[in-house]
């Protein structure tokens, strides 16, 4: 099946949807075809929210198996229909835009650098992993600089040797350097991956697919 896919014609599908490896929450604008592709390639339910009245989902959640954590802006019927799922953390700070300044997986979750020690607490107890402070290619939003899931990390290929050498201190996962949509560095807004597969913007080339699949071990498929 094609592994790449648009959202309504952007190729930044990871703005729109957060995908983990039961669900894959996305907006109610998200058109029928690429619902389908993630529920058949991802093997994921789908989660129907808007987030703040937006469609930028994957830009204001993030998480993993454990919880939830989202924009503080979220309406009462966003955070109900959330809590179906998750336990939430609620980003109440200036800094809220959630799935731009986490990267999480089940084992680790890596934020923004000048993130508030209080918001770091709630966040690791949320999702039950230690949290760490980091850039990635010098991008304090490491959300939008990395794509993580159980089997594996991409990051922005200028990332440097010493991130890499920090990031690589704190998980046994493969990690490795990629780019998506034709030489994009900012591999969270075009990629979304979880233990069963993965799904790239449309404009993804050949090359950058088999680097994401290399990384994530999906060659074999």
């Amino acid at each position: 099946m094609e592994r790449t896919v648009s959202f309504g014609g952007d190729s930044n599908i990871g703005v729109f949807v957060r995908v983990f490896d039961d669900i894959a929450v996305v907006p109610p604008t998200a058109p029928g075809d690429f619902r389908e592709v993630l529920s058949d390639i991802l093997g994921v339910e789908i989660v129907e929210t808007s987030l703040q009245g937006s469609e930028i989902v994957g830009s204001l959640l993030a998480g993993n198996r454990h919880g939830f954590v989202v924009s503080g802006f979220a309406g009462e019927s966003e955070i109900a229909r959330l809590s179906e799922y998750r336990e939430l953390c609620l980003l109440e700070h200036t800094m809220n835009a959630a799935g731009n300044i986490i990267l999480a997986n089940d084992s680790l979750a890596l934020v923004h650098p000048d993130m508030p020690e209080t918001m770091a607490k709630e966040i690791s107890e949320i999702l039950r992993t230690p949290v760490h402070r980091i850039t990635l290619a010098g991008i304090k939003t490491v959300g939008m600089a990395a794509v993580a899931s159980n089997r594996g990390i991409m990051v922005h290929p200028r990332t440097s040797r010493h991130e890499m050498a920090r990031l690589e201190s704190l998980t046994d996962l493969p990690i490795g350097t990629g780019s998506v949509n034709m030489g994009s560095g900012l591999v969270g807004t075009g990629l979304v991956a979880n233990s069963r597969g993965y799904v790239a913007g449309m404009e993804t080339t050949g090359f950058e697919l088999g680097r994401i699949e290399d990384i994530f071990g999906f060659l074999e498929r």
